[in-house]
């Protein structure tokens, strides 16, 4: 009687490791992409609450090929690597830039799409240059490549008379609108899309800061799934499909793969 109870307790314990560490367990058959859900057109959320976007697209494509089950999951973009290190996200997928700064940080895709930072002013602010930002409150996304392309390009950085970081581009916009902030540095693709489908008074400056380029981005080390997506899009470029979804968001092909 005694030995059945110890078998009896012992393989409840085992019972309830077994649970445990089950639920810490993500399911190999979703597909969770992390991505900052203010950042159209690559990934926002949408009048009726849905999660939609280029990148948001694009992902889903791969995951129906690939056989698995696609979860968008916004993030915070300053949290993006704890996420991706606890293992909450499979990937980061969401106008992400391949900068020096990260190269050796992530595994990476190849890249899909070229991109500048640029400069965003209001229309009739007297600034036209990146020389005009002198003196000027200049606004930045948190732990972004505008960020990182300021903080790479230090003479021109020095002139302004304040840089804030903000935590999202939209939130930047807001400020630039009701004159809290002189101009924001930040992605070509979003600013150009944000100002065609908001109707805002802003332009983007001709000089651009720095150009870059796109890709997917996955725990270092886990080539796999970065091969099994790379694999994936790759056939979606050639088959027209990437070049469908780019003409949906952009009215145009501005994808590089295969090209």
């Amino acid at each position: 009687m005694v030995m059945k109870k110890v078998v009896a307790s012992v393989m409840a314990v085992a019972t309830l490791a077994l649970a445990i560490a089950g639920c810490g367990k993500k399911d190999d058959k979703k597909f969770v992409v992390g991505f900052d859900q203010e950042f159209p057109p690559m990934g926002f959320v949408a009048d009726d609450g849905s999660y939609v976007g280029f990148d948001l697209d694009l992902a889903q494509e791969c995951a129906k090929r690939m056989g698995m089950e696609f979860v968008a999951q916004p993030i915070a973009w300053d949290s993006k690597d704890q996420e991706l290190k606890t293992g909450n996200i499979d990937c980061i997928w969401n106008g992400f830039t391949m900068t020096d700064e990260r190269m050796d940080k992530y595994t990476w895709s190849d890249p899909y799409i070229e991109n500048d930072q640029v400069v965003v002013v209001k229309n009739g602010s007297g600034i036209s240059s990146l020389a005009d930002l002198a003196g000027k409150t200049v606004a930045v996304q948190k732990d972004s490549s505008g960020l990182e392309a300021l903080n790479d390009n230090a003479a021109l950085k020095d002139t302004f008379g304040e840089l804030v970081e903000l935590d999202s581009y939209l939130q930047a916009m807001m400020e630039l609108e009701v004159g809290s902030v002189d101009a924001i540095v930040m992605d070509e693709i979003v600013a150009r899309y944000e100002i065609q489908t908001s109707g805002k008074d802003f332009a983007v400056l001709d000089e651009a800061v720095a150009s870059e380029q796109y890709g997917v981005g996955f725990l270092l080390g886990n080539t796999a799934l970065r091969d099994e997506v790379q694999k994936t899009l790759e056939e979606m470029a050639a088959d027209g499909t990437m070049a469908k979804i780019s003409e949906k968001w952009f009215g145009s092909d501005v994808t590089i793969i295969g090209k």
